[in-house]
């Protein structure tokens, strides 16, 4: 099954602690939102090393590009759920896309309705 990567699974990712999150990455089942690509790469804070290596996973992963129907869906979950702009939009993304969601932070998801979400961190 298809699954979208939250931006924190991306993050997290990075360090050889959760280094076996790389083979979610290389997936053919992954894709990311482009929301998650704005969360990850606009962080001031990003070393160079970090910055190619986050870079290098938007080059590969497909990334989905919020279309009308993710807004439409982002608005009803922001207004229904409250949640935060960018966990809207990716949330509206999974929904729309028929996709699971991989996050840390199921609080997050977990009450939006039709959204299936799991956390891969072991």
């Amino acid at each position: 099954m298809a699954f979208l990567l939250d931006s924190n699974i991306i993050i997290y990712s990075y360090s050889n602690e959760f280094e076996y999150l790389r083979e979610l990455i290389i997936s053919e089942s992954c894709t990311i939102s482009e929301i998650s690509r704005v969360e990850v790469l606009g962080y001031h804070g990003l070393k160079k090393d970090e910055d190619k290596y986050f870079k290098d996973i938007f080059d590969y992963v497909p990334i989905i590009l919020p279309n009308r129907n993710i807004f439409d869906e982002a608005i009803n979950i922001r207004k229904k759920y409250n949640l935060k702009l960018g966990d809207s939009l990716i949330a509206a993304t999974a929904v729309v896309n028929d996709l699971e969601i991989y996050t840390r932070n199921l609080s997050d998801f977990e009450r939006v309705k039709g959204l299936r979400s799991c956390n891969p961190i072991s």
